[in-house]
């Protein structure tokens, strides 16, 4: 069930990717089935249309969370979460895959993202800080990458900074990139710490990104995240923070002003 969390400063970011609410996003806090991204079958939740998006829906461990087997086209292995969110849309592009890679790419564009506190009841800054890396270590600060570095199979990684849960590393990987579909993945490489306290280890906070086109300037927008069935204690009961974090970073990437109104869970 959606809730209020019992302590919103836990809260913590979730992906990259992932990246939802254009001007009156929906949240859904019914036992519903599990997600199901663009694989080959009916996704669900189902994509609305462009005046309804996003829909988004969360799920909480009480919901089966520890059991839970994510979709094989996901590639995650481990079962499981503590938090997971759904988030579907429709929305409209005009300079195509590769228009979409650059956007996807500019991490430095992070930066001054904002989103709604469900703690303080306003527009808040999300990411303090992001920039792309030249390797995993996290020691060599870089431009921002290219279309043409973001091939399939290609590994990139770049370094966050959440406005509670500080500095962390991500990986981005590329899944699939072509010019009517692009498939992208992200989770950290260290630890995320609260108060320097580890609160979601490696591979903790995960998502993963479809990005389905189906007109000449209408793309499909499907997106999941979790946070792993192992992370802290003090990230649960945060499902209506998590909506709100994804619906920023949707909106990011489709062009959208991350603090438009009305905010998806206030």
């Amino acid at each position: 069930m959606l809730k209020m969390p019992f302590s919103p400063r836990l809260t913590v970011i979730v992906s990259l990717v992932v990246f939802a609410s254009i001007l009156c996003g929906e949240t859904s806090s019914r036992a519903e089935p599990a997600p199901q991204p663009p694989c080959g079958s009916a996704t669900f939740p189902p994509y609305p249309d462009l005046e309804n998006s996003p829909a988004v829906t969360a799920w909480d461990r009480a919901e089966s969370g520890r059991d839970w087997t994510p979709p094989a086209c996901t590639g995650w292995t481990d079962p499981g979460f503590t938090t997971l969110v759904a988030t579907v849309a429709r929305f409209r592009h005009a300079s195509g895959a590769e228009g979409l890679l650059r956007r996807i790419g500019a991490i430095s564009g992070h930066t001054g993202i904002r989103y709604w506190s469900t703690t303080h009841k306003r527009w808040q800054t999300l990411v303090i800080d992001a920039h792309a890396l030249s390797d995993a270590t996290g020691d060599r600060r870089r431009e921002d990458f290219s279309p043409g570095e973001m091939t399939e199979g290609g590994s990139l990684y770049f370094q966050q900074e959440d406005n509670l849960s500080g500095k962390a590393i991500y990986r981005m990987r590329i899944r699939s990139a072509s010019p009517d579909r692009l498939v992208f993945d992200t989770e950290n490489t260290g630890d995320v710490r609260y108060l320097r306290m580890p609160i979601f280890r490696p591979g903790g906070v995960q998502s993963i990104t479809f990005l389905d086109r189906e007109s000449q300037d209408i793309w499909r927008y499907y997106s999941i995240m979790r946070t792993s069935r192992n992370a802290s204690r003090l990230t649960a009961g945060s499902e209506a923070s998590s909506v709100n974090r994804a619906v920023a970073f949707f909106r990011y990437l489709a062009g959208i002003p991350t603090d438009k109104e009305p905010p998806a869970s206030p």
